[in-house]
């Protein structure tokens, strides 16, 4: 019998190979370079180890290089192989080579390390033990006591293991095995998808875990499945899961999702869930119901698509109930069916052309307040077909909305299709400036109100110049012909929007000089931009009241508009005569601050009569005082203050700020609006408002927070006759209390609702919200 020869490199000469072989041939190849060390490394090596005779090295060597060469891969298939150790040992007798020490053991994305391998090449495994860490290919991390490979790195049996997912999921048990398809089957094995430490780095339990006697871990799907299993939360079990299987790459996997719970004064109470159902990898359709207890369940279904070129989605909801009638508060009428649909997508069909579109659509007009859905007070559908390129744009779209407001008529609500615009710059073609040419065409008609059709052209230059003193000097010169067709205007209620019935015509003029000066220099440790600016606008009188208004309507002085050409919205409407603006923008930055502010007026030159309704700020010659205060310190305090104030007494007429102090965690928020146009209540788009909003979060513990809010309408019966409000009428409020930490969100919400509308009932709305990270409930 051959004698065992044992060679052992030391860590002074610590070994390291790169390669193209197999990853158990590199422990052969490397024993071959040992055997063939120095001397002096040799008489290092134990006295049970007496160091091996040329013959028996050259044998050695010899019998190594055989294995490498019958066992290299086939062409087209090398890998790159490294590996490190401390010392090496070779046992010829069992043919079996032994690392110990700090042993590194890689090929591409995957990695061994441990202190202690011992490879047997007869059977094709490799044994690791002691602070074993396996890395594979997609970046997970497996820990254990112990761990068995085959030559070609492929997992084996495992003792005392904690498999650490890439997305953040944690697996341990007590022991496993790894079969020949890949899969590793484990015994008492626990799953959690939350850390175990916290930011500070100590040690905590994780929120929720879910513990079961067999779990098998398929690596190539990424999906573990459990076999007689509990759901714990915060150490205690609440379900049992005789089966379950879940993703842990954090992508999606069919399965029911985790319910939630509700009592409202509408419906009673709710219990809502869903069954999410992955169709394909960029298809999924979520199925979901709700129970009430007070009326019928309702149906709901979402569809998401993604293509390689554009996306799509759908919801759609369906119950039959009663509705309420909105002056008694009793049921009224039989049940009928009920609903909303709501889709969306986008498509880049080239280079150059999208085309985008949208609907909304509710069976009722309280549907979705009553079911607690959304609520907004209109709903609109939109088809667009975009091209865009460098130097022109050009659409094609229609516009539809539904309203959802009880005092509103349908069929005045205007239908806008189709609208075309196009619109192309060409760069200096005349005395350096740019040209902007544009075309539009409208077509608006309404059931009963009402119907518009316009169609417009126009030219615009453009000249900025900076002058050697830092002045920066616009010029703007326009010209623009329009072409309207009116029927029906006397449908419109408020005059003021009316056309004349049949073909009007009118054409369009305005040059304009936009003067700024910016100056900067050193203020407060930091830099200060005082901006003065002048500009002076001129157009010839405008055939204004022949042409009807429909996107004009909504128009109030303030500062982001004080500097347009036409501070009307929209085109159907356009301020002529002569005026100057003026006004000052004032800004500071320094370290961590930034503070800025700016306010300014117009006055006309003329005394043309003058098309903007009171109320607006630029009824008279001077306008109103318009202008915004803004300061923000680092992430934790942001103030915003809009102000217009009435050019004869300073009254204020538009008073609007918004404020948040705090953090990401604990936190203020006051929002406060108040218009006091100090006019008759004769336009529907300037009524006097008053209204404030709170929201604040504040923080406590690790992981809890208590929240509130609040909206409140302020508005008394002088400002707004319609109302039979007090001056302090709460709207909605809401309070508290919240659970999150990286894993489990929590929550309790007590909200009540002091405005009943039809069937959407004043009162009380509790919600139970509970949502899991990493976790698809699915069997």
């Amino acid at each position: 019998m051959r004698p065992t020869i044992r060679s052992t490199v030391p860590t002074a000469n610590r070994a390291f190979l790169l390669g193209h072989a197999m990853t158990g041939v590199a422990l052969a190849a490397l024993t071959s370079m040992a055997l063939a060390a120095p001397a002096n490394a040799q008489d290092t090596a134990p006295d049970t180890a007496p160091p091996a005779n040329d013959a028996e090295q050259d044998d050695i060597e010899e019998a190594v290089s055989d294995y490498v060469e019958g066992e290299a891969p086939p062409p087209g298939e090398d890998r790159e192989i490294a590996f490190e150790a401390d010392t090496l040992e070779y046992e010829s007798g069992p043919d079996i080579v032994i690392a110990r020490g700090n042993v590194l053991l890689s090929e591409g994305d995957r990695s061994v390390r441990a202190d202690l391998v011992r490879w047997d090449r007869p059977a094709g495994r490799i044994d690791a033990s002691g602070n074993v860490r396996y890395v594979d290919g997609d970046g997970n991390q497996l820990y254990a006591s112990e761990l068995e490979l085959t030559d070609t790195f492929e997992t084996g049996a495992l003792e005392d293991l904690l498999l650490v997912l890439r997305e953040g999921g944690r697996l341990a048990a007590e022991r496993g095995e790894r079969g020949g398809d890949g899969r590793i089957a484990l015994i008492r094995g626990a799953y959690s998808g939350c850390a175990v430490t916290t930011p500070d780095g100590c040690p905590k339990s994780p929120s929720w875990k879910i513990t079961a006697e067999r779990v098998v871990y398929d690596p190539d799907a990424n999906k573990v499945r459990f076999e007689d299993g509990y759901f714990s939360l915060f150490g205690q079990r609440l379900v049992p899961l005789p089966t379950l299987e879940l993703r842990t790459d954090g992508g999606p996997s069919s399965g029911f999702l985790v319910p939630s719970v509700r009592i409202s004064g509408s419906n009673g109470g709710e219990v809502s869930g869903s069954y999410y159902w992955r169709l394909a990898e960029n298809r999924d359709l979520q199925l979901g119901a709700h129970v009430f207890t007070d009326v019928l369940p309702m149906a709901r279904a979402t569809y998401r698509e993604l293509s390689s070129n554009g996306a799509f989605q759908a919801t759609g909801y369906v119950t039959r109930s009663r509705r309420v009638n909105p002056f008694t508060g009793t049921a009224q009428g039989e049940q009928d069916f009920r609903g909303y649909i709501a889709a969306n997508g986008r498509y880049q069909l080239s280079e150059d052309w999208q085309f985008t579109g949208s609907t909304r659509i509710a069976s009722d007009r309280t549907f979705l307040r009553r079911y607690d859905i959304s609520r907004d007070d209109r709903l609109r559908t939109v088809a667009e077909l975009e091209r865009i390129d460098a130097d022109s744009y050009f659409v094609v779209a229609g516009f539809a909305t539904q309203t959802l407001r009880l005092d509103q008529s349908q069929g005045q609500v205007p239908v806008a299709l189709p609208l075309i615009d196009y619109r192309r710059r060409i760069d200096e073609p005349l005395l350096g400036g740019t040209v902007t040419l544009r075309g539009n065409s409208l077509a608006i008609t309404r059931d009963a109100g009402q119907d518009t059709q316009r169609a417009l052209a126009s030219a615009q230059w453009d000249l900025r110049k900076v002058t050697g003193l830092g002045q920066v000097v616009r010029l703007t010169a326009l010209a623009r012909g329009d072409v309207y067709h009116t029927a029906d205007s006397a449908q419109t209620d408020i005059a003021s929007y009316r056309g004349e019935n049949g073909w009007q015509g009118r054409t369009v003029g305005l040059a304009a000089l936009d003067v700024s000066w910016p100056l900067a220099g050193p203020i407060f440790g930091g830099t200060q931009v005082l901006t003065p600016r002048l500009q002076v606008v001129a157009t010839p009188p405008i055939r204004n009241t022949a042409i009807p208004n429909e996107d004009s309507r909504a128009i109030d002085l303030e500062d982001v508009n004080l500097f347009s050409l036409n501070r009307f919205p929209g085109d159907d409407r356009f301020e002529d005569g002569t005026r100057v603006t003026y006004g000052v923008d004032w800004e500071m930055t320094r370290p961590d601050w930034r503070v800025s502010a700016n306010v300014g007026q117009s006055y006309r030159l003329d005394d043309k009569q003058i098309i903007f309704p009171d109320g607006t700020g630029l009824a008279d010659r001077f306008s109103d005082i318009v202008g915004r205060a803004r300061v923000r310190y680092k992430d934790m305090i942001s103030f915003t203050y809009r102000f217009r104030f009435d050019k004869d007494d300073l009254t204020p007429r538009r008073t609007e700020i918004d404020a948040t102090i705090g953090g990401r965690r604990t936190y203020a928020e006051i929002g406060y609006l108040r218009l006091d146009r100090n006019i008759p209540l004769t336009n529907e788009e300037l009524g006097d408002r008053e209204e404030l909003r709170v929201a604040g979060r504040i923080a406590f513990a690790d992981y809890w927070s208590a929240f509130g809010s609040a909206v409140v309408n302020m508005t008394n019966r002088d400002e707004d006759p319609r109302l039979q409000a007090d001056g302090f009428q709460p709207i909605r409020t809401r309070l508290g209390i919240a659970y999150q930490d990286d894993c489990i969100d929590l929550g309790l919400t007590w909200r009540r609702d002091f405005v009943s509308q039809g069937d959407a009932l004043r009162g009380d709305t509790i919600e139970l919200t509970f949502r899991l990270l990493n976790l698809g409930l699915g069997g």
